[in-house]
């Protein structure tokens, strides 16, 4: 439960989480930025842990001397790009039995058709793209690796969508952290960034519904 509360925390009042993870020292809290980014990129039954905002967080502490900018931005390019690539293999190696096991609640039915739908449209530019997208960012990895893509096209718009998605929002929480209406209301905007983050899903999805049960419905006789 140690990691559940920890995320909790982090939603809950990210300065005051991140605090205490410089406090525990350096080797902890780049660690757990790390850690946290790596897992949300890599493990596809994670795909709800909060790294834009986390970032953004990281991000002002690197304003404010908790982080250096330059270490924080190694780490989260590293977790973010290593992220990727371990949920490719998942996905090449163990795809087919992951989705069939169904023990990846979050992977719903709505979620991996939207998914696939993406990589159909957006090819290997979806590795890019998908950075952007809470959800996406997660299964497009697996699925593009249980799909058969070629390893040397994903690894490519991986390294590009990593360093420029992490790149962003913590550079973000660095230049904008520190304005006196966003540490007076810091919280609100880290709600806002996931709000902000988690719209693009949730519309999919109630299209995804809508047009399902538009499938479903009978069709009168004229």
């Amino acid at each position: 439960m140690g990691f559940v509360n920890m995320i909790a925390e982090l939603l809950r009042d990210p300065r005051t989480a991140i605090a205490g993870w410089i406090a525990a020292g350096p080797m902890v809290a780049y660690g757990l930025v790390f850690l946290i980014v790596f897992i949300e990129t890599g493990v596809v039954f994670f795909p709800f842990l909060p790294g834009d905002s986390l970032l953004f967080a990281s991000g002002f502490f690197a304003h404010n001397g908790g982080f250096n900018i330059f270490a924080l931005l190694g780490v989260a390019w590293a977790a973010a790009i290593i992220g990727d690539q371990c949920n490719f293999m998942i996905g090449h190696f163990f795809g087919q039995r992951i989705v069939r096991s169904g023990k990846v609640k979050a992977m719903t039915p709505e979620r991996v058709e939207k998914t696939e739908a993406f990589l159909d449209k957006w090819g290997r530019l979806a590795i890019f793209l998908g950075r952007f997208f809470p959800f996406i960012r997660t299964f497009v990895p697996f699925l593009a690796g249980m799909g058969g893509m070629a390893w040397h096209h994903f690894v490519v718009f991986n390294i590009l969508g990593g360093v420029t998605w992490s790149t962003l929002f913590t550079l973000l929480g660095y230049f904008f952290g520190g304005i006196p209406a966003v540490q007076e209301h810091f919280e609100l905007v880290v709600v806002g960034i996931i709000l902000v983050s988690v719209i693009p899903a949730v519309v999919g999805a109630i299209k995804a519904k809508l047009s399902s049960k538009k499938g479903a419905a009978p069709k009168h006789a004229a």
